[in-house]
């Protein structure tokens, strides 16, 4: 993703615009790479296997928990569908041990990076334009799912070759969510994030398989909600799984400008709480 400029949320004359999507702000985005597909179930489990092997030295806090139950609820595991049911922390840790393994550094997209690769140089309802009719070339959503997710890249991507940026399973960002975050953006500044002062809520983009169409909207903005873990049987409940949220997902991007060992340590510390 190239470096550029975005104008944050969506204007007042957006159909179906919610109150949080404003004011809009000029901002500017520094380059990075995001993953053209969401994580899959594949890619997750080399990550899960390897930490829960018998030799791994890593704590009970860092390894994940035992999955109790089969998040992918029969939609859909091996062969590319994305992970799901999974928490930010869970998202945070995959990336975390992707860069132990390559010594580079990977994380979450802000909501404004996700937002600008989404858009990718549009400005409409969604990245094609705002003619829902379209919504189903590029999208699974309510309309055409069955009421699961599928196989990542089925659909046709958006400008910058990202696939399933709207639908499929909704995407985790970095962010803190505040109703009044744009109110708070300085207009014109540089790579804006709402750091986190507590575990919920989080802003999530791109609606899921289960939503109808306004929720697909690139402006749209959701927000995380402790009852998704609601039906956990652990004691305390899991940092990792969501009981109550099958259609939670995420994507990874690379910052181009690669943070030193103290900043990628130091980030991963602040974000885990460790």
């Amino acid at each position: 993703m190239p470096a550029g400029k975005l104008l944050t949320g969506s204007s007042s004359n957006e159909k179906n615009r919610n109150a949080d999507e404003g004011p809009q702000k000029n901002v500017s985005v520094s380059a990075f790479w995001m993953a053209a597909y969401e994580t899959s179930r594949d890619a997750f489990d080399v990550f899960y296997k390897d930490e829960n092997t018998p030799q791994n030295t890593a704590d009970a806090i860092t390894r994940p928990s035992q999955q109790y139950i089969d998040f992918s609820l029969g939609m859909g595991k091996e062969g590319g569908y994305p992970v799901n049911s999974l928490s930010q922390y869970a998202a945070l840790m995959y990336c975390r041990w992707l860069y132990g393994k390559t010594g580079i550094f990977y994380r979450l997209p802000t909501e404004a990076e996700w937002e600008y690769a989404c858009r990718a140089g549009s400005n409409s309802t969604y990245y094609f334009g705002n003619d829902t009719s379209q919504l189903g070339t590029y999208a699974w959503y309510a309309a055409n799912s069955d009421n699961k997710f599928h196989k990542s890249g089925e659909k046709l991507p958006n400008a910058w070759n990202l696939y399933d940026m709207l639908g499929n399973v909704t995407e985790w960002t970095l962010d803190y969510y505040d109703e009044k975050a744009y109110e708070k953006i300085k207009e014109n500044s540089t790579d804006p994030v709402a750091f986190a002062t507590s575990r919920y809520p989080k802003v999530l983009k791109g609606g899921s398989y289960a939503d109808e169409a306004i929720a697909l909207r690139v402006a749209n903005r959701m927000r995380s909600d402790p009852s998704w873990n609601r039906r956990d049987p652990q004691i305390p409940k899991s940092k990792w799984w969501l009981t109550d949220a099958p259609s939670v997902g995420f994507r990874i991007v690379r910052p181009f400008k690669q943070p030193t060992k103290e900043e990628a340590e130091s980030f991963y510390k602040r974000y885990l709480g460790q």
